[in-house]
């Protein structure tokens, strides 16, 4: 009997199909219920926050670097300035392989080790992404030809335009300015980062750092937005930087000139003048010099190595800086105090025989004057000849009868033993000798002959030129003290003045007393004097303006007693620094300087003609010029042997 064939179960079938179904619509309405509650999430809740993570993906929030503020002398002539300067920059974000893209760059611009270090060392600091880092500054046309015709296979690589400091007289105002260089990695930590978005450079030294923030000026920002490359598509809003602030210095360029010029290319040494009514420095010559251009955007490490190795000391700025011994140019002050302690009568008269002994000693020593071949001194001497003739042995006579002691604490009214600028911070104190300092510098014991030298200049006393003009400028003004100072225009926030002791300040008198000494340094000998004043032969023939003046002498080396002074059988660097003071118009100052020539000899016969040259430029050029009265005067009423 045949099997009976299987029917097909439709009721089954439509069970099974309905719970499919059923399963099926669940599974779908779950899932849409799952994302239209993360749609929810994404589009309602968490709207702000992924709004402004699609903005920072598409919109770019830029500094705008502002415009250093420009520094003018007081006539105008602009010292530093911006320029443009076009730098070579990597997208890193554009480059798939970096390591290629900077070989290239090494066959196409000549990229040195040096370059690519200092690339990475900016790439890490860099303050956002896709922001353009600078791997060469200041390119050469040569060198933006070079990328022009090879572009095409550098993407990521562009050229951008960026304003530098530029410093039109180069080497005549390295020192007196200061520079700008490029931030570095131990500068980060000093400086705002906000302020300094997109600021590449900032002010090391002298006016351009003290001054930093004045002339910084505000950053200013700019919103771009950008593809998903990182390249720029429009700019949505712009906030433009604010420039800094321009400064106009007391400086005088075409004085600085002449003061270079004087000096002479071959010298090392310095020429500082202030005007004494306002302490205003018009003049700052330090030489030799550099180019202070060669820093701005970097500078390479051969020329760097040459500057710091030269015997000459190109770098290092002898106004501010340099503490050399005063020699004569410092008797004046101690004759006023002298003066003040009634110590001395000004018309009471020493024996010089051309040598000082102290009581119960063997030592001698001598007048800048006596030779073997002419053993006198300079006979009868009293204050006025002691000046204008720079006897040593009047001077050694004063210092031991005033005692160090009482020299140490009267000095620092003169300026000496600190920093009273106001706004040069880099300048040395230089160094009052006292007993308690040499107990404490050199373990030993102070000695009489010590104070004998100090007397005149010598041994342990130290000063920078810089305090010797500001001397000057006391002098000149009898005894009314103005803190030297570069900028012209009062700053917003004007730096604290010292104070000198009132106690301390010599009468008019006195003042009057040496001033009249010190001119006749300069112009005895014009009416036939039988003894000249030191410099007269020098510089006072034919002036035609009243100069007071001092020169000086410091020795480098010590000379034995037995032995004499000869310059011809001393090298070179071992021979006296010259050193004149002076200030004129004697009855209305408008200029005081001071001179220092490295190894030069003779103040009078070295410095006191630069000096001159200086003052005739100053005085001659404009005869009826008047002190600046722009800003107040600041108030605030330093080895025995040739130290002429």
């Amino acid at each position: 009997m045949a099997k009976s064939l299987a029917v097909k179960d439709r009721a089954r079938e439509s069970r099974v199909h309905v719970k499919r179904m059923i399963i099926g619509s669940i599974l779908l309405l779950v899932l849409t219920i799952v994302l239209v509650a993360r749609l929810f999430y994404l589009q309602i809740l968490q709207h702000d926050s992924y709004r402004i993570l699609s903005d920072e993906n598409r919109i770019r929030v830029e500094p705008l670097p502002p415009a250093r503020g420009l520094i003018y002398d007081r006539n105008g002539v602009l010292l530093a300035e911006n320029t443009p300067s076009f730098n070579l920059t990597i997208s890193i974000e554009q480059v798939n392989d970096l390591e290629a893209r900077l070989d290239k760059l090494h066959q196409v611009m000549g990229l040195s080790e040096a370059d690519i270090k200092a690339f990475e060392k900016r790439l890490q600091r860099r303050r956002y992404q896709y922001q353009p880092v600078p791997i060469l500054f200041g390119l050469s046309e040569q060198e933006m030809a070079q990328y022009s015709v090879n572009r095409f296979s550098m993407s990521g690589v562009a050229i951008e335009s960026r304003q530098i400091r530029h410093y039109p007289l180069g080497e005549l105002t390295a020192h007196a300015l200061g520079s700008v260089r490029r931030i570095s990695s131990s500068d980060l930590p000093e400086l705002d980062p906000v302020a300094y978005a997109g600021t590449h450079y900032v002010g090391k030294t002298g006016v351009e750092k003290f001054y930093e923030q004045e002339l910084l000026g505000k950053v200013g920002y700019q919103q771009v937005e950008v593809d998903a490359h990182g390249r720029l598509i429009r700019t949505l809003e712009a906030s433009p930087p604010l420039p800094g602030k321009n400064l106009l210095l007391h400086l005088d360029a075409s004085l600085q000139q002449a003061a270079s010029d004087a000096l002479g290319e071959d010298r090392r040494g310095v020429v500082v003048a202030i005007e004494p009514k306002t302490g205003g420095i018009l003049a700052l010559v330090s030489q030799p010099a550099f180019d202070p251009n060669l820093f701005v955007t970097g500078i390479d490490s051969q020329t760097y190595a040459a500057l710091q190795a030269s015997k000459d000391t190109p770098l290092f700025n002898r106004v501010l800086q340099g503490q050399y011994e005063p020699g004569s140019t410092i008797k004046p002050v101690f004759a006023l105090i002298g003066l003040l302690t009634d110590t001395l009568d000004p018309e009471e008269t020493i024996d010089d025989p051309g040598w000082y002994q102290l009581p119960n000693q063997s030592r001698i020593y001598r007048d800048w004057n006596w030779s073997r071949s002419n053993p006198g001194g300079h006979g009868k001497v009293n204050l006025s000849k002691a000046i204008y003739r720079s006897c040593n042995v009047y001077f050694y006579d004063l210092a031991v009868r005033l005692g160090i002691e009482q020299i140490s604490q009267h000095l620092p009214y003169f300026g000496f033993g600190a920093n009273r600028t106001i706004d040069l911070p880099e300048a040395r104190k230089g160094l009052i000798p006292s007993p308690e300092w040499k107990k404490s510098a050199k373990g030993l014991n102070w000695y009489p002959g010590d104070t004998v030298n100090v007397g005149i200049g010598q041994g342990d006393i130290l000063v920078t030129p810089l305090q010797m003009a500001a001397l000057a400028a006391l002098i000149a003004n009898r005894g009314k003290w103005v803190s030297p100072r570069m900028l012209r225009a009062s700053s917003e926030s004007a730096p604290s003045r010292l104070q000198p002791d009132p106690a301390q300040a010599p009468s008019i008198q006195d003042w009057e007393l040496v001033i009249d000494a010190m001119e006749q340094v300069v112009h005895r000998g014009n009416q036939g004097y039988g003894e000249n004043g030191t410099a007269w032969a020098y510089i006072g023939r034919d002036i035609s303006y009243r100069m007071a003046g001092k020169s000086g002498t410091a020795q480098v080396v010590g000379i034995a007693q037995d032995e004499e002074y000869d310059a011809e059988t001393l090298p070179e660097r071992q021979r006296k620094h010259a050193w004149f003071i002076a200030f004129a118009p004697v009855d209305d100052p408008i200029i005081a300087l001071a001179v220092l020539v490295e190894n030069g000899g003779g103040g009078s016969a070295v410095a006191a003609p630069v000096a001159r040259a200086v003052l005739d430029h100053y005085l001659l050029r404009n005869p009826v010029q008047q002190p600046s009265d722009d800003s107040e005067g600041l108030e605030t009423s330093v080895r025995s042997g040739d130290a002429r």
